[in-house]
Order: C-alpha cells, then sequence, then structure tokens
C-alpha cells in the first residue's frame, strides 16, 4: 500500500502549502521565540488571543465556523518541544541551522487571513474548489481560517525577507478516516537567490526562464537542499522526484523515498512562479519554496495509527514522547468500535464534506470514520441514494449502544437541513 504523507498539503487546494517552524535554534533569526521576556509574553498573548473562540465564531451569514473547530485554533502543538509534532518541527529546524543560509522563523502567525492572502496571491483561481465553503471554514466574506501556512507567503517576501520558515495549524473541512483531520500543521521554507547569481536571466519570463540556466540552478539547489532533509529525518533513503502541478511554482515537483519498503509522497515544492513575486513586490528576485504536512511525517516516524491522538489530552499519550527523541507509539488501548449505518436521496450539489462536518459536529471525536458503503440510482425517480457507514469509537473508554443511538438519531435529524431525504 502507498502511504501519502503529503497528502493534508496537496489534497484540497492542488497546492504546495509552503510551512516551517521553530525551536531557539542559534543559526535562526527568530521573531517569535526570543530568550527575552518582553518577547516571550508576546507571544504567550498571542497564543491567548488566538486560543479564544469568540475571535471565529458570530451571526454572519457566510460564517461557517462550528464550535468544535473554534475550540482547537491556538492549541500551538507545533510549539511543544516534546509533542511529536513538535518533536518533527525541530528536527526540521535542526536541518536546516545546518545549511549556510540564515532563515527567519515564523511561528504565531495569525490563523485568521483574508481570500486574497489565502488564495489570490498565489494564483489560485476564483473558481477553484479549495475557495468552497464546503471546503474552507469562513468567518465572513473575506477572511477565513487559513487552509495552509502560504497564506503569509507574500507579506514575508514584501517585508524583505529572502530565507524563510514558517510553520502553524491550518483548517480544512474533510474525509473523516484515521489519517485526516480538519485541524493540522504545515511547515514550508522560501529561498530567494542573490540578484547577481540570477542576472544571466534578468527580463526573462514564461517558457524562456524555466527553460535558463539560472532555472535550473534554484531546481536544483531545492533538490539537494530536501534530499538532505529526507536523510536527516529518515536516515539515507532511495528517492525519485516526479514533475507536479501547482499554481504558485513552476517548475513544480513531487518528492518520494522509499522507507521500510514502500515508496512514500513525502512533499511538494518548485520555483516560485514569477507572478507570485511580482505581486509580493519582489520582481526582480528568483527563488524556491516547499511544503509539507507536519502530521503525516510524524505518524510515519513515530508509527501512530491515528490522527485524532495528535489532539488527545491523555497522559498515556503524551507521556511516551521526550523533547528531541524519535520513539515507536505504544498503542495504550483499542477499544470496540459502534457501527452504524445511514441512507438518504442526495439533492444536486450534495456536497460530502458538508455531511462530514455535520458529523463530527454532533460526536465530535467520537466519529472515527465516515465512508461511502453503497450509492445507485434509481432510473425511475432519476434520484441517486448514498449509503454511508460511520464508525464511533472513544480513544479511552468503551462506548455504548444507547449514547451512540442517541448521536445517531440526532444526525438523521439534522441532516435533513442538507437537502437530503432520509431513507
Amino acid at each position: 500500500m502507498k502511504i501519502s504523507a503529503a497528502a493534508l498539503v496537496l489534497a484540497s487546494l492542488t497546492g504546495l502549502c509552503y510551512s516551517f517552524s521553530t525551536t531557539n535554534t542559534a543559526s535562526f533569526k527568530t521573531r517569535s521565540v526570543s530568550s527575552s521576556t518582553a518577547s516571550l509574553s508576546a507571544t504567550v498573548e498571542k497564543a491567548a488571543t488566538y486560543s479564544d473562540p469568540s475571535r471565529y465564531l458570530s451571526d454572519h451569514p457566510k460564517n461557517n465556523v462550528p464550535p468544535h473547530i473554534a475550540a482547537l485554533v491556538g492549541r500551538g502543538l507545533h510549539t511543544r518541544p516534546d509533542h511529536p509534532i513538535g518533536i518533527i518541527r525541530a528536527k526540521i529546524q535542526e536541518y536546516f541551522a545546518s545549511l549556510p543560509d540564515e532563515y527567519i522563523v515564523y511561528d504565531a502567525e495569525d490563523p485568521i487571513v483574508t481570500t486574497t492572502q489565502c488564495f489570490d496571491d498565489l494564483r489560485i483561481d476564483p473558481d477553484h474548489p479549495g475557495r468552497s465553503p464546503s471546503d474552507t471554514y469562513y468567518l465572513d466574506d473575506n477572511t477565513l481560517l487559513r487552509t495552509h501556512t502560504s497564506a503569509h507567503q507574500s507579506e514575508h517576501l514584501r517585508s524583505g525577507a529572502e530565507c524563510f520558515l514558517c510553520a502553524g495549524d491550518v483548517y480544512r473541512r474533510d474525509e473523516i478516516d484515521s489519517s485526516h483531520y480538519p485541524a493540522f500543521h504545515q511547515l514550508e521554507g522560501v529561498k530567494l537567490f542573490p540578484k547577481e547569481e540570477m542576472a544571466g536571466a534578468e527580463g526573462l519570463a514564461g517558457d524562456d526562464w524555466v527553460n535558463s540556466p539560472e532555472c535550473k540552478v534554484i531546481g536544483d539547489d531545492l533538490k539537494k537542499v530536501l534530499e538532505g532533509l529526507m536523510d536527516h529525518l529518515f536516515g539515507e533513503t532511495e528517492k525519485k522526484w516526479s514533475e507536479d502541478y501547482f499554481p504558485f511554482t513552476t517548475p513544480s515537483y513531487e518528492l518520494e523515498i522509499k522507507y521500510e519498503g514502500e515508496w512514500l509522497e513525502v512533499l511538494g515544492c518548485g520555483v516560485i512562479h514569477e507572478e507570485v513575486l511580482q505581486m509580493a513586490d519582489r520582481p526582480d528576485r528568483r527563488g524556491w519554496a516547499f511544503g509539507l504536512g507536519l502530521e503525516r511525517l510524524a505518524m510515519i516516524l513515530f508509527e501512530i495509527p491515528d490522527i485524532r491522538l495528535f489532539w488527545s489530552d491523555d497522559q498515556r499519550f503524551h507521556s511516551q514522547f521526550k523533547e528531541g527523541q524519535i520513539t515507536k507509539f505504544k498503542s495504550y488501548s483499542k477499544y470496540p468500535p459502534v457501527l452504524k449505518d445511514i441512507a438518504f436521496w442526495i439533492p444536486e450539489g450534495f456536497q460530502e464534506n458538508d455531511f462530514f462536518e455535520m458529523g463530527r459536529g454532533i460526536a465530535g471525536d467520537l466519529v472515527e470514520r465516515m465512508e461511502l458503503i453503497d450509492e445507485f440510482t434509481n432510473p425511475k425517480k432519476g434520484k441517486t441514494s448514498k449509503c454511508y457507514r460511520i464508525t464511533y469509537r472513544s480513544m479511552d473508554r468503551s462506548l455504548t449502544n444507547e449514547e451512540i443511538d442517541a448521536l445517531q438519531d440526532e444526525l438523521r435529524e439534522r441532516v435533513v437541513d442538507l437537502g437530503v431525504e432520509v431513507r
């Protein structure tokens, strides 16, 4: 089976999420992590602000942020030194600290961004499905919870940053299974090259730029850096590159590594599109960017089977991990599942993500999986029916049929709000 380690990064927006994060490493300039009391206080103050659910909940007609999502914002798992997400982030930063370039680090950016930041500045088309309310959590017409950390890329380029890393929590409405969760973490890196090294490509655009020796220099440097990163994380391993497409890089690539006999997709990357640099007021510069999902890498390296565990407060989970160490997760329980089915006729324009979001809103993290098990179209009625199997399972206790029946009954009552007809 092929495990996609880049799925959380690439699936929803067909775009590379450039994300990175921070620990206090000497070779890095850090804006949000500092030994000074003032800087530390500012970071704590930001975290307290971001974790206030009232920032994200309102009666605006376009607001589709449910309370269970608002409660996740500001947890800062990527900044916790003894959390698997924080450990992976620190390992990646450790590698970049060994390189000659000095990277500014951003890890406390506001998760509320504008549509311009999240989409327009990255050449994401107005009709791209990633902009849909079925995929994205909107606060109003023009602001949303970031769907990728790349939403901050242009502002950092405009600020004059030459090389930077950025990490943070991001949010997308998605399917429900052991490897998908509506809140997760991304890590990105961006590097601009000195003007003098790109002098031979001055004025080039489009295919002329892509086919230039200077563009190849950037691509080769990008691949060398990222291959080194994979060796740092996984040990020396076989790698292969393939061409890909992202709206904000060209050429674009995907990297796979061979780990324990399986090929894994680990990240997307590419040479930053000239139009992205122009919109960021850096038209005279060239560079590369990459992005990856921290949960995917952590699930592989720590052998964590369920993405919900990262958000658990159970000490049986957290006590297994220590700063700077990658240790294999030992399962402390496997409570039995409770399975329930629901079938309904769907209306035109039905969006699965809306149904999944409703299920998670009702049952929270008790929902382990929602999967389509049957679909058929009645030719006489011209209507389509879908049947979903819902797996309920707690990670810390046994569930009763009675409590799950109550949740399932509530789902059956509320699902009609999506225009379906329950069978």
